[in-house]
């Protein structure tokens, strides 16, 4: 029966080539479109799941709870996870994770540059990250000590043993190579081709200490703790081992296991993250396989008059229903079997591209069992939701009624074809509002002001000797006409690096005490660097002003939320430390473009900096200025290579993931429309052709070839019109929510949807115009001849 119904399956596809050919490729870019889909989403779920002890691993965070708003991080104060593992039992092992600029590693005639990271001794046991060579429980037992990647250790040592080498980091301190281990995976939100071990976390109740947060801390809870109760505990160790006993820090656990996919808190708690883009994705996925679904549907029901006769005489010859539901059930499956080969295909040539676009190392596990078992449910599931409707359709003919020829549907008001061609342009039409959304919110962002001129502005890391000579390299940069101005920073001026609170005016104010400030040490010349606006006062500058070291600048947005009328010598106080206001700035962009500015103080300190800043001159050409800026570097650093990143750049890559969404949308956006429109294509052709003998009888009766071609997309006009009216509601609720996400957001206007709803009437009426031409032009004695 089974060998029956797949010869009369492949028969009918002989047969029937335009349609077959129709079907199939709507099926595989469909099935393709979702296996990228499928891949990715596995990609994401799998982050960090690997180590072995995930289930018992969390990263500590802080939480400021206030009035009107609950403020959260994940940067914390050094003596935090030592505190933690020695004063709570429930906690097996903490370990602090230092994220460190790139360092140099010379072994005889190799120097080359590497990122690391430094952590305490607990990191290895408490991470699957095995080591081929070297003990993961003693890899940190030296100070002096340094575990490598296979990659980079490959890179440095060639052939030979890495194992107990030494290497000279930063042209300085000698490290013994104490482990080895397999090069990340790429799915790890960790990122790093060494370690170092760091040293011991300061005093326990060191203000200092207490008051810096430069760290990310993990904790390993032991077997059976209750993490509701062990979090309860925690959550005032901070303000216990600080003086100031007006600090609001709460500390709290979140699953390392959680991290990847549910890492943005709102309002201090739980708001989502990246789980709503694979979220997203996977409805997108559901939704183009859908509509590949509704293709095979549309096309199999519209033919329904050439199979209904075949159906009445199985009937009659005593076929029952159940043998007709499993003959079309089996066309359908071979049909999704034949496109989902296809489609796999398909996947694997889009998959360099896709791994692109999305920053991935995807691959298929065409050596896995299990692949093969999920691919062919998906083939299964795919042909039984596509066929089912089509086989319970046609069994489902009366046979008198067919065999006497009264059988027609084609030209009912209301048949569920029409329904389904409305929904696949709704979908259409929500997908092309989402993805106009998407670019003009990116456009949006981009447009905004960032605070600072970024042109011109380059970022090198204080590393050798740079900053011992920084005077002289700055004083021969600025003479040689290659930079005009220059300045240390205590991190990169592209990134959140330092976080405190504890600020107030009178040292004990409550409110402002609880506002969150990035902190920026710098050399002087902050402001003319920078490029940014004063306000009001000066910039620093210990040069002229000695007493800069108790001196310090405020951006806008800390005058205002701690309510200072005159800022400019007013004093800030936190803790035993007191600094005068010499300096009003205009706020500028250090986070995200997409959130409002936090406070902000900048520090004067000479040794405090980490990174330097130079604004190139921009009456040279750049590459001139470069050449002279990597000789005066080369004269001063010798030891090092001359590095540097363009802040422009940087700031650019902040607008990556949403740039990554919306390349994502708008691909699966044509996806959706490119099936749509071979199942109207379909339709089209179907329709001119069984109304092939009317329109060849309108011919001869005086009709133009404009009003016939009027007629035929008359109809499926007005379904792409009711498709919008649907679709537009739902894509304002989608965008409209999506949006909320970003505290600098445009406003959605009437405009976008008429776009979308335009494009989508054009885009249908594009497609069935080529086959109401064809039909109005042929000549209509071919069609009435038989009559």
């Amino acid at each position: 029966m089974l060998k029956n119904y797949l010869k009369i399956a492949f028969r009918n596809l002989k047969t029937r080539k335009a349609f077959s050919f129709i079907n199939i490729t709507g099926l595989a870019v469909g099935m393709a479109g979702a296996i990228l889909i499928a891949l990715w989403v596995q990609n994401e779920y799998s982050f960090d799941s690997f180590h072995a002890n995930n289930k018992t691993l969390y990263k500590v965070w802080y939480r400021f709870p206030a009035k009107e708003w609950t403020g959260t991080q994940d940067i914390t104060a050094g003596p935090l996870g030592n505190a933690l593992k020695q004063e709570y039992p429930e906690i097996k092992r903490a370990t602090r994770i230092y994220w460190s600029e790139d360092r140099l590693f010379n072994y005889k005639d190799v120097s080359l540059k590497a990122k690391g990271n430094e952590v305490d001794r607990d990191f290895l046991t408490m991470f699957s990250f095995p080591l081929t060579e070297g003990s993961a429980a003693h890899a940190f037992d030296d100070v002096n000590s340094v575990v490598l990647t296979k990659h980079l250790a490959t890179k440095i040592f060639g052939n030979a043993d890495p194992l107990n080498q030494t290497v000279r980091l930063d042209a300085k301190q000698v490290y013994k190579v104490t482990g080895v281990m397999q090069d990340l995976p790429n799915n790890t939100e960790f990122d790093f081709e060494y370690l170092l071990p760091l040293p011991t976390a300061g005093a326990f109740n060191n203000d200092n200490a207490w008051g810096s947060n430069s760290y990310y801390t993990y904790v390993q809870l032991q077997p059976g703790a209750n993490i509701d109760q062990v979090n309860n505990k925690i959550s005032s160790i901070v303000k216990r081992h600080v003086s100031d006993k007006n600090n609001i820090t709460q500390v709290f656990l979140y699953p390392f296991s959680k991290m990847h996919l549910y890492s943005r808190f709102d309002n201090g708690k739980v708001a989502g993250g990246r789980i709503e883009i694979v979220r997203l994705l996977l409805i997108i996925a559901g939704i183009i396989l859908l509509i590949a679904c509704i293709n095979f549907m549309n096309l199999s029901t519209a033919q329904s008059h050439k199979r209904a006769m075949e159906v009445g005489v199985r009937k009659v010859m005593g076929a029952a229903r159940s043998n007709l539901v499993g003959q079309f059930l089996a066309e359908s499956l071979a049909v999704t079997l034949i496109a989902g080969v296809a489609g796999l295909f398909i996947a694997q040539l889009c998959l360099p591209a896709f791994n692109q676009l999305t920053s991935k190392n995807l691959h298929i596990q065409y050596l896995e069992p299990g692949f093969w078992l999920i691919f062919l449910g998906f083939i299964l599931l795919t042909g039984i939701l596509a066929g089912s409707y089509p086989a319970f359709f046609l069994s489902a003919f009366r046979p008198v009624k067919v065999l006497k020829g009264r059988f027609n549907s084609a030209r009912r008001a209301f048949n569920p074809r029409k329904v389904l061609v409305v929904v696949q342009f709704a979908v259409a039409v929500v997908l092309i509002t989402s993805t106009i959304v998407v670019y003009r919110q990116i456009k949006f962002a981009q447009n905004r002001d960032a605070g600072y001129n970024i042109d011109h502005l380059a970022q090198v890391p204080i590393e050798g000797d740079i900053r011992k000579n920084y005077q002289l390299i700055k004083n021969d940069l600025i003479a040689s006409g290659a930079a005009t101005a220059m300045c240390e920073t205590g991190y990169v001026i592209t990134l959140n690096g330092n976080t405190s609170s504890g600020f107030s005016t009178d040292g004990g104010n409550p409110d402002q005490q609880k506002l969150t400030f990035t902190q920026f040490g710098t050399s002087g010349d902050f402001i003319k660097t920078m490029g940014l606006k004063l306000i009001g006062g000066r910039d620093l500058d210990f040069n002229a002003f000695p007493s800069d070291t108790a001196s310090c600048l405020l951006n806008e947005t800390a005058v205002k939320q701690m309510g200072i009328k005159d800022p400019v010598n007013s004093l800030v106080k936190a803790g035993t430390r007191r600094f005068r206001v010499v300096g009003v700035f205009k706020d500028f962009i250090i986070g995200s473009p997409y959130d409002n500015v936090n406070p902000m103080i900048v520090y004067a300190s000479k040794t405090w900096t980490y990174n330097m800043v130079i604004r190139f001159n921009g009456q040279n050409d750049m590459a001139r200025n470069l050449a002279a800026a990597e000789t005066i570097f080369k004269k001063y650093n010798p030891a090092y290579p001359f590095t540097y990143q363009f802040v422009d750049q940087d700031y650019q890559q902040k607008f990556n993931d949403q740039q990554q969404t919306g390349k994502l949308a708008a691909i699966f956006a044509c996806l959706t429309i490119f099936i749509s429109c071979l199942g109207l294509f379909g339709l089209a052709s179907y329709m001119a052709e069984n109304r092939a003998k009317e329109i060849g009888i309108r011919k001869v009766l005086g009709a133009s070839v404009a009003g016939i071609t009027r007629m035929l997309t008359h109809e499926f006009v007005t379904l792409v019109i009711i498709a919008i009216v649907i679709a537009v509601p739902v894509a304002s609720w989608a965008t409209h929510k999506w949006l909320q996400d970003f505290t600098y957001r445009i406003h959605i206007g009437w405009l976008t949807f008429a776009i979308a709803g335009l494009s989508a009437i054009f885009i249908a009426v594009f497609t069935v115009s080529f086959q109401a031409v064809k039909a109005a032009l042929a000549n209509p004695a071919d069609s009435i001849r038989s009559e």
